[in-house]
This record gives structure tokens, C-alpha cells and sequence, in this order.
């Protein structure tokens, strides 16, 4: 059955161009030929084709290739992601290399073999279609980037995140690998976006993948990649998150909880600096900026049973820790603040403020699950509240509530609350350790943690 694709042969001799089209028809849906090249710069402006078959000479007698080379500059300048591969003989293979280096994707000698020829440009069809997944994966992502932009700004004068921004301001130019360390909420992802945004690759995508959501049976296929028909259900080609950052920052979250056999994997990717897409018999190369953030501390890092020790030195060349909110109290009126004006503009909402006695009382609570649990906290207040000013009453908290000797009687989500609160503390907010001991999975207890504000 034929694939999908336009392919294009530009060649001066006829019986060359019906030789391909009889050829190539049979294997891909539209063959297009062209005879003439002065025509090719107007032709692929008008059509996007996945990939075109170009011969190096067409002037009678020409060897040296220049021709050849002209259009293939003509062409990248209309279509910077387009594939060409060339056509030429036997003795200008230097050549042909050389015009590999100014952008073309492989090439084919005369008298060509119909099954190498063939496979040739299957392979060149990958290329075309990881390229422009790629470039929409970035545009979607810049779009992303710039409708959150408003709530992305990190906040702090306390002296441990004043500490923070002078790592990030120090590190985001170098392109250095970044491990970021902190308690869950207390903004990891936020620093990660910061150092994107101050880096020379600031203008290029942003991923950001959950390492602890993918599941080892599709590890590979989600970070590396996979060809079509490499396993059942891969119906068509997929470019994997680290092709897909190409010129831009990957950043793993939660890299703490891959398991240790699937980290040799990802420590080979990295040194290598090339990933083998499930199914794909070559390496692609990689070209971006890694950044990764866990909830362990240094001592869980440290294992050798928990996490590989080599990997460990890959990724943490800079190793910057949030503080919890715990410890730079000071910031909490100003965090405070900050999300109620931008949630009261969010839902279009009157200007909400919180009263000094409020703000006290909020900066001497525990808030166990940091800057995000604020967060949660202030939407909530100010979406429910009835007035211009917040009170405590629209912070149900969990020590706001009377000694447990002055309680009727609890509900179940007070008890329910208190236990995830008390999990949480006593694992020192590794969801993954408070979720199993509360017989909850990851997910349900995020879910909860979403419900109480945690």
C-alpha cells in the first residue's frame, strides 16, 4: 500500500523522471517530476512537499555539481525544513558530501538501485515529518509559554530565594546541565522556566515531562521515540521529547522516581548526546538543554539502590534547592497578595485584600504543601468569598481549627484532611512514600492534595 506523501524528481533527462515516476508510485501517493530546475524555486513555494529527489547537474557535460548545490540553497531558503535528497554519479561522491554539510539529507548514485533508492527516501520521509512535528510541538509550546506568562514570575525577597535567583541569573547563560531539589509546591518547575527563559535558547520550546507519569513499557517510545509499525498500535512515527526540544530546554520533573534499570537508558541517551528511536536502526542526534527536579533529598539521591550514581554526576553539573515556604516566612504577605490581585483579574472578579490579622495568621501556618498550596488556598477565598476583604473564614486551614478536646465531632473530610497532612509531614512531602503509606496511588492522593488545598 502506497504511504501518503508528495515526493518530487527534478532531472533535465526524461526517460530518468519516468523511470523514477513508475518506480516510485508504487510506493508513495503523489510523484510529482520536473525537468526544468529554473522552475523548482516557484514550485515549492506553491506546494509543501515531504521530500525532493534533486540531480546534481543539468548543464550538458556538467560534473562539478554547482548547479546542483545553487537549488539546494534556493530551496532551504523557501522551506528551512525541507529534505533533499541528491542524485549523482558515481565519481562526485565528495560532492555529494559536501552538499550533505549545506543542508542536504542524503544522497543516491547513478545508476541508482530501485530498493536502495526506495529506502532512501522512507528514511527521508521520517526526517521531513520529525522536522515539522518538531516545529509544531515549539509553536505550541511558545503559545503556552506566553498565555501563562502572567502567573510564571517568581517571587521572594527572603535571603534563601534571593540565593535562588543568583544561581539562576549565574547558571541560565551557561547551558550547564541544572538539578533542582525542593519539596513538592515549592516552585521547581517555576525556576526551570526561569532558567529557560534567561538562556541563549530562551526563544525556543520548552518541554516539560513527568518522568514519575510514564510507564516503563513506554519509556523509550515517549522520551526517544518510535517508528511506525515498531510495536502494535504504532501506527505512524513518533518524534520522542528529546528530539522534539531540538534547540530548547527538555526539563525532566520528578526524574527521582525512574526506576533504576530504565535509568542506565536514560544516563546512555545523555552521554552520547543521540537517542534510537524504538524500531529505528540508526541514532538521531540531540541538541538541547536538560534540566531535572525531584522531591528526594541529597541523602535518597545518594543511595546507590535508589539512584544510579553516574547519572546522578550527569545532571547535576548545578544544583539549585527551593527553599519550603516554611522557611522564608517573610515572602508569604507578598505571595499572598500577588495571587489574590491576579486571581480577582483572572475571574473577573472585584479587587480582593486580606487583612493584617489575616496576613499574620497565614504567615505562621505550617503550609505543608508550600507555595502551591497557597495558591489553591487564595483561589478558592477569593472565588468564594462575598466581600472586598478576605478573613479567616474564607481560609478553612487545618490549625485554624480548635484543639481537638474543644471538637464535636469530626467529619471525614477533616479526618480524611488531617491524615494526608500528617503523612505528608512525616515523609517530608514525598508524595510517592505518603501515598503508599495511606494506601492511596500517586494520582488519587494529587487529588486530594488538589481538594484540601495541600
Amino acid at each position: 500500500m502506497a504511504i501518503d506523501a508528495r515526493i518530487l524528481v527534478v532531472d533535465d533527462n526524461e526517460d530518468i523522471l519516468h523511470a523514477a515516476r513508475l518506480l516510485l508510485k508504487r510506493h508513495f501517493t503523489g510523484v510529482q517530476t520536473l525537468s526544468d530546475p529554473v522552475e523548482l524555486p516557484a514550485l515549492v513555494r506553491r506546494h509543501a512537499f515531504d521530500v525532493l529527489l534533486l540531480d546534481m547537474n543539468f548543464a550538458p557535460g556538467a560534473d562539478s555539481g554547482a548547479e546542483g548545490l545553487a537549488r539546494l540553497g534556493e530551496v532551504l531558503a523557501i522551506d528551512p525544513s525541507a529534505v533533499v535528497v541528491l542524485v549523482t554519479a558515481h565519481g562526485d561522491i565528495d560532492g555529494a558530501v559536501e552538499a550533505m554539510k549545506k543542508g542536504a539529507a542524503d544522497f543516491v548514485t547513478k545508476p541508482w538501485e530501485n530498493e536502495r533508492l526506495v529506502a532512501t527516501l522512507m528514511a527521508a520521509l521520517n526526517l521531513r515529518r520529525s522536522r515539522l512535528e518538531a516545529q509544531d510541538l515549539r509553536q505550541r509550546n511558545r503559545g503556552l509559554a506566553a498565555a501563562t506568562n502572567t502567573e510564571s514570575g517568581m517571587i521572594g525577597t527572603a535571603p534563601a530565594m534571593l540565593h535562588v535567583f543568583d544561581a539562576i541569573r549565574r547558571t541560565a547563560p551557561t547551558g550547564a546541565n541544572v538539578l533542582i531539589l525542593g519539596e513538592n509546591g515549592t516552585g521547581k518547575e517555576l525556576a526551570a522556566r526561569e532558567l529557560h527563559r534567561l538562556s541563549p535558547r530562551g526563544g525556543e520550546v520548552f518541554l516539560r515531562v513527568d518522568m514519575g507519569s510514564l510507564s516503563p513499557q513506554l519509556f523509550e517510545s515517549e522520551l526517544f521515540g518510535h517508528r511506525r509499525g515498531a510495536f502494535t498500535d504504532a501506527r505512524s512515527d513518533r518524534t520522542g521529547f528529546f528530539r522534539a526540544a531540538t534547540g530548547g530546554t527538555l526539563f525532566l520533573d520528578e526524574i527521582g522516581n525512574v526506576p533504576l534499570h530504565l535509568q542506565a537508558k536514560l544516563l546512555t541517551a545523555l552521554e552520547r548526546r543521540e537517542v534510537v528511536p524504538v524500531g529505528a536502526e540508526t541514532a538521531e542526534p540531540i541538541d538541547m538543554r536538560l534540566i531535572c527536579a525531584t522531591n528526594l533529598d541529597r541523602a535518597a539521591l545518594s543511595d546507590e539502590n535508589r539512584f544510579r550514581q553516574d547519572l546522578l554526576y550527569r545532571i547535576n553539573t548545578v544544583e539549585i534547592t527551593m527553599p519550603p515556604l516554611r522557611e522564608r516566612r517573610q515572602d508569604i504577605p507578598l505571595l499572598l497578595d500577588h495571587y489574590a490581585a491576579f486571581y480577582a483579574q483572572k475571574y473577573n472578579l472585584p479587587p480582593k485584600r486580606l487583612s493584617a490579622d489575616l496576613l499574620a495568621r497565614l504567615s505562621d501556618w505550617s503550609w505543608p504543601g508550600n507555595v502551591r498550596a497557597l495558591r489553591h488556598a487564595v483561589e478558592r477565598a477569593v472565588i468564594l468569598s462575598e466581600g472586598g476583604l478576605l478573613t479567616a473564614a474564607d481560609f478553612p486551614l487545618a490549625d485554624a481549627a480548635p484543639p481537638p478536646a474543644q471538637q464535636a465531632v469530626s467529619t471525614l473530610d477533616e479526618v480524611e484532611k488531617t491524615a494526608i497532612i500528617r503523612a505528608l509531614d512525616k515523609h517530608k512531602n514525598n508524595v510517592s512514600r505518603a501515598a503508599e503509606a495511606l494506601g492511596l496511588t500517586r494520582a488519587s492522593l494529587y487529588r486530594r492534595m488538589e481538594k484540601y488545598g495541600l
